[in-house]
């Protein structure tokens, strides 16, 4: 793709760990996808604790939705299949375009590099919220960094570029 001119700044991303369980010293996904994000040049513009609750994840992330300075926004947490896994269910409305190549590609690395047919219990996926873009990750450190180093890093500059473009033209 160089054809493609994209600006490789640096972006704007918040995080979401929705977990009943996770507290500031034990979030060791958010912590991950923290580093991550800023080993690799980005700034966490928010990173936030919510439970399992539908009006607490939805309450956390209209604030982020809409705001121009945040290009990414990436969750972990409650995307199985237990009673408490809200979390597909109420972000997925907001989207305006799903990027249903994710789910699938992450579905397939976790099958290939680690956890086997179990991979078909995760419900991650990602998508577009307007002029952002979104990902709702498992809860599982392992499954973030799988997704963050594989998937999400190495296109996060494309896809906000295809989600901004239109703006400067």
């Amino acid at each position: 793709m160089s054809h493609l001119k994209i600006d490789h700044r640096k972006l704007s991303v918040s995080v979401l760990t929705i977990s009943d369980t996770r507290t500031a010293d034990n979030d060791k996904s958010g912590m991950v996808i923290r580093r991550m994000l800023e080993e690799a040049g980005h700034q966490v513009t928010d990173a936030r604790i919510c439970p399992d609750d539908p009006q607490q994840i939805e309450s956390s992330l209209v604030d982020w939705f809409g705001t121009p300075s945040i290009d990414a926004i990436i969750t972990t947490g409650g995307t199985g299949i237990s009673h408490r896994d809200v979390t597909i269910e109420t972000i997925t409305p907001y989207f305006t375009k799903t990027l249903d190549g994710f789910g699938e590609l992450f579905r397939f690395l976790s099958y290939t590099e680690d956890v086997g047919s179990k991979a078909l219990l995760s419900r991650a996926t990602a998508g577009t919220v307007q002029n952002q873009a979104v990902f709702v990750l498992p809860g599982s450190s392992k499954a973030v960094a799988l997704a963050m180093e594989k998937l999400i890093l190495p296109e996060l500059h494309h896809i906000v570029h295809e989600l901004k473009k239109h703006l400067a033209e």
